[in-house]
């Protein structure tokens, strides 16, 4: 899985989608997020199907939403964000939350299905902390890819990240820029002066510090290309730890049906 790709929530402009999407691949992204709650699958399809590169090389993921969870609503559902997005395969399906209509062994073991069908080659969770990953790995056989989870220098998620990695679950960051509140830290902007980079790009280099995959959503060229070149930004370990000592603890996104432990 590319440790950076192109996040794609609240880009619901056909148009600006499929052309955030092919601006992307174009620039050297090979990752691309969706879901089927974003209402964009097609306009994603559009645009990877517009870029100059090859679906083989697209590491393309979407998540099944919470009314689709039951074992038959997962595989008709999956069906159809194959069809949207114009492909055969997903290199990752998501459970977006294990809310409502999750049950661990039916809607997994949908998934599972899909894996051995090879509709899907990777089997991921979204917003799981470690208890729910832990009852969805006894559920099933194939192994749990990856968690999906709102992560940044604001919410460290200090505690899911060791369980990940005692349990080689690869952790996925959403709104890996706490939705532009890491532009206002003090500590990431004077990191970002000494590396004559962008606030962004600290950020995401710290997260991939962390192991961490990271997928900012952006829009238009200048962001898109801003991320990617993060890339090429360098922590020092003294700076990496001015990072870790930001003492904030602060969600973005909370809806009524999150996990109790939040």
């Amino acid at each position: 899985m590319p440790v950076l790709g192109l996040g794609t929530w609240e880009n619901d402009d056909a148009e600006q989608c499929a052309e955030s999407v092919r601006t992307a691949l174009e620039a050297g992204y090979r990752h691309v997020d969706t879901a089927q709650i974003y209402g964009n699958e097609d306009a994603v399809g559009d645009g990877i199907a517009a870029a100059d590169v090859d679906r083989e090389d697209v590491f393309l993921a979407t998540k099944v939403w919470i009314d689709e969870l039951s074992h038959d609503d997962v595989i008709e559902s999956t069906e159809e964000s194959l069809d949207r997005l114009g492909t055969d395969y997903l290199d990752l399906l998501y459970v977006h939350w294990p809310a409502r209509e999750y049950e661990a062994e039916e809607t997994l073991g949908a998934l599972e299905e899909l894996k051995e069908d090879g509709k899907i080659d990777r089997i991921g969770v979204s917003n799981f902390e470690p208890e729910h990953l832990e009852t969805a790995q006894d559920a099933i056989d194939a192994p749990i890819f990856a968690n999906q989870v709102e992560m940044h220098p604001l919410l460290q998620q200090r505690e899911l990240r060791e369980y990940c990695a005692d349990t080689d679950i690869e952790l996925v960051a959403y709104s890996p820029l706490a939705r532009g509140d890491v532009f206002d830290v003090d500590v990431i902007s004077e990191i970002a002066d000494a590396h004559d980079a962008s606030a962004a790009q600290v950020s995401l280099a710290w997260l991939r510090e962390k192991g961490v995959t990271a997928i900012p959503k952006a829009t238009g060229e200048d962001h898109i290309r801003d991320n990617w070149e993060s890339l090429g930004a360098s922590l020092s370990d003294e700076e990496v730890e001015r990072i870790d000592d930001i003492d904030r603890t602060e969600r973005q996104v909370h809806p009524d049906f999150a996990p109790d432990a939040w």
